[in-house]
C-alpha cells in the first residue's frame, strides 16, 4: 500500500477549479529546492522541530527504540536507530513530532476524498494526485484509486515529474483528466547536476503521453541559476515544437524556499539557499518567449 504525507483541501494551484491533492510518499529524484523533502524517501520519517524543543525529555522514555536523548537542553533522535513507529509523537508536550507517511486503505481516501464534491462540482475542480512522485507509488492502488474517482464522476489531475515506468501511465491514462508534467531542462548533464539523475525518461514519456492523447498542462519550474535564462527557456520551447508535443497550458512555476524549513526536520539541509526566482520582468519575458513561439495559454504560477 502506498503512503500518504498529506491531504490538502481546497487548493487551487494544483489544476482547475477547487481541488483536493493528495501527497504521495517516494520520489527518484533530488531536486535541489524540493520543497516538499518529507516526500522524496518511500518510507516513513519523523519529523520534528529541534528549535522549539524545550527540553522536558517526555519523549525519551516512550521510544522503544532508545533512539533519544537529551543533549545540551534538546531531544536528539539518532535517525539510524529511529523506525518511525511514532511512539514519540503523542508524547511531546509542544506537537513537535509528526510521522511523514499514513496508509489508507482505497475506500477510506475516497469517502475522504468525496467530502468535497460539492466544490469540485462548482468550481469545476477535481483531485489532484501529487508527490513525491505519485507515478512511482503502488500501481494497483493507484489505478483502484482512480478507477474509484472516476467512477463517482470526479475530476483527476496528475501531478508528474514524468520519472516512472511508462507502463504505469498506460494503466491510468483512461481515467485521468490532466498530467501535470514537469519539464526543468533539456541538457540532461545539467538535470543531473541539479536533480540527481537524467532527463532522458522524462522526456520519453512526455512524447508517449501526447502520443497517446494525454490532456497536458507543462508546469516549467522557473529558477534564475538553474533554467531561468533565455537559452534555457527557447530550449524547452523547441523540443515542445519539433516533438509536437499537444500543450494544453503551460505554467512558469517561479522558485521559492518555502519548504526549506522541513529539511532541518527530518535531519537534512537545505542545498538550495543560493537559488533565485527571475525576477517579474523576466519572468514576463519568458512568457512573450512561448507567446511568439505560438502558445496561447501561458501563466505564471501554478
Amino acid at each position: 500500500m502506498s503512503l500518504i504525507t498529506d491531504i490538502q483541501k481546497y487548493s487551487i494551484h494544483d489544476g482547475d477549479g477547487i481541488r483536493t491533492t493528495v501527497f504521495f510518499k517516494g520520489c527518484n529524484l533530488r531536486c535541489t529546492w524540493c520543497h516538499n523533502p518529507e516526500t522524496q524517501s518511500y518510507k516513513k520519517e519523523l519529523l520534528f522541530d529541534k528549535d522549539r524543543c524545550v527540553g522536558c525529555g517526555s519523549c525519551i522514555p516512550a521510544c522503544p527504540s532508545q533512539a533519544i536523548t537529551l543533549e545540551e537542553g534538546k531531544a536528539v533522535t539518532d535517525r539510524k536507530k529511529c523506525t518511525a513507529c511514532g511512539e514519540c509523537v503523542d508524547y511531546c508536550n509542544l506537537n513537535l513530532r509528526e510521522i511523514a507517511g499514513k496508509e489508507y486503505p482505497v475506500d477510506q481516501l475516497v469517502k475522504e476524498l468525496r467530502k468535497d464534491e460539492m466544490f469540485y462540482e462548482e468550481s469545476g475542480g477535481g483531485v489532484t494526485l501529487s508527490g513525491g512522485e505519485v507515478m512511482m507509488s503502488d500501481i494497483d492502488y493507484l489505478e483502484e484509486l482512480v478507477k474509484k474517482l472516476h467512477h463517482h464522476g470526479i475530476s483527476v489531475t496528475i501531478d508528474t515529474c514524468g520519472q516512472a515506468p511508462y507502463e504505469n501511465y498506460e494503466r491510468i491514462l483512461p481515467y485521468v483528466d490532466t498530467f501535470l508534467y514537469d519539464i526543468k531542462l533539456m541538457d540532461s548533464e545539467i538535470h543531473k547536476q541539479y536533480m540527481g539523475i537524467g532527463n532522458e525518461l522524462i522526456l520519453s514519456n512526455l512524447e508517449k503521453l501526447s502520443r497517446d492523447g494525454a490532456r497536458l498542462y507543462i508546469r516549467i519550474p522557473t529558477v534564475k541559476e538553474v533554467n531561468g535564462s533565455n537559452e534555457a527557456m527557447k530550449a524547452i520551447i523547441n523540443y515542445l515544437l519539433e516533438k509536437n508535443i499537444h500543450v494544453a497550458k503551460v505554467n512558469l512555476l517561479p522558485y521559492h524556499n518555502t519548504g526549506s524549513g522541513k529539511y532541518m526536520k527530518i535531519g537534512r539541509n537545505y542545498e538550495g539557499t543560493d537559488l533565485h526566482a527571475p525576477d517579474k520582468d523576466e519572468m514576463n519575458h519568458f512568457v512573450e518567449l512561448f507567446q511568439e513561439a505560438g502558445f496561447h495559454n501561458i501563466k505564471i504560477g501554478g
